[in-house]
């Protein structure tokens, strides 16, 4: 399947285009939270286009002194010991291996910076860090039961990730995932996809003029490449191939309905002006390649394998609602997830008439 960015804009793409809705082993807590929420990103497999990922941007300062140590540190051994010393605050010291520990934490909100001014990113923040958290000590707000109950929750939550990443993430192999994939492929149903071109105009006229020229014998790419105002215009009116779903209603329908050689006799006016449609050829959708979608479908399994391994802990642990209305909740969502489940197990309907 030919995927052409410009050409994608131009009808499933951005906000101004013709659309119908108009990666590697991450860190932990990443890794966790897109296990748990699920990741739009296998809907090439599963059929779940829904959701997005947004990562928090933030700038630090860098003091003064942190540039005269970016001098020396891009002389520093491309190896360092966990053990070596990059900086004592107070009386306490910091070690590449309190770098590699905060890194996991920090170093996504730098990752636009270049490694060596990352690395003096995430050295700042921690000293930053550091210094506050002394002077909490000497104020002795570890001791408030707030702190210490944001302590206990932080204590919990790092080893809930630790479990998770040496029972769950690390148990994924290649050929659970290759499994996965096989298994998601098969179940897939066919879908149509055709191969489109289209001139888009400004008015009908225009269109009903190219409409002429095509009745006339004139060849659909050179007038696309003279005429088209969108930017596949240039490349004849290529839209490559599409599938339900992908354009707005008007357009989608009205290639559908065409046959591979034919153009639409009358123009097919959207938001975006008029378009004559020319569809090139019609095939059923290829399964997307599976080093394609790997990432994506170990997202899913890891997903999977976190909510077992929570429910067998909830089993074994026995959880207990005291509250009542907070188990009365609890107990209707319960309800209604069961009823979703068994709903979309059972056979939909025939339409009435049939």
């Amino acid at each position: 399947m030919r995927l052409d960015f410009e050409i994608a804009r131009e009808i499933r793409g951005g906000q101004s285009d013709v659309n119908a809705a108009g990666g590697a082993p991450e860190g932990l807590e990443k890794t966790v939270n897109r296990a748990v929420d699920g990741d739009p990103t296998v809907a090439a497999l599963a059929g779940n286009p829904k959701g997005n990922l947004s990562l928090t941007q933030f700038s630090i300062r860098l003091p003064l002194a942190a540039s005269a140590l970016a001098l020396l540190m891009l002389g520093a051994p491309a190896h360092a010991a966990d053990s070596d010393v990059v900086a004592t605050i107070g009386s306490e010291k910091i070690t590449e291996g309190d770098l590699s520990q905060a890194g996991g934490e920090l170093e996504q909100q730098f990752q636009q910076l270049p490694p060596e001014q990352r690395k003096l990113a995430i050295l700042s923040a921690l000293i930053d860090i550091k210094s506050l958290a002394q002077e909490a000590a000497k104020a002795k707000l570890d001791k408030d039961p707030a702190v210490q109950s944001r302590l206990a929750f932080l204590r919990e939550r790092t080893l809930h990730n630790a479990f998770f990443e040496k029972n769950g993430v690390a148990t994924v192999t290649d050929a659970e995932l290759k499994a996965r994939y096989d298994k998601e492929v098969a179940a897939m149903k066919p879908v149509d996809e055709i191969h489109a071109r289209h001139i888009l105009v400004k008015t009908k006229e225009e269109a009903d003029a190219v409409i002429k020229q095509l009745e006339g014998g004139a060849d659909f790419v050179k007038l696309a490449s003279e005429k088209s105002s969108g930017p596949s215009g240039s490349e004849g009116g290529d839209l490559g191939f599409f599938g339900p779903g992908q354009m707005v209603p008007e357009f989608e329908k009205a290639a559908f309905a065409l046959k591979p050689g034919e153009y639409t006799k009358t123009p097919v006016q959207t938001q975006f002006g008029w378009h004559v449609i020319k569809v090139e050829e019609k095939r059923k959708a290829e399964a997307p390649a599976f080093d394609t979608v790997k990432e994506q479908v170990r997202q899913v399994v890891m997903r999977e394998k976190y909510m077992q391994i929570v429910q067998k802990a909830r089993d074994e642990l026995k959880v207990v609602y005291v509250d009542p209305k907070v188990k009365a909740q609890v107990e209707s969502l319960e309800k209604q997830a069961a009823s979703g489940a068994a709903a979309g197990a059972a056979p939909a309907p025939a339409p009435a008439g049939q």
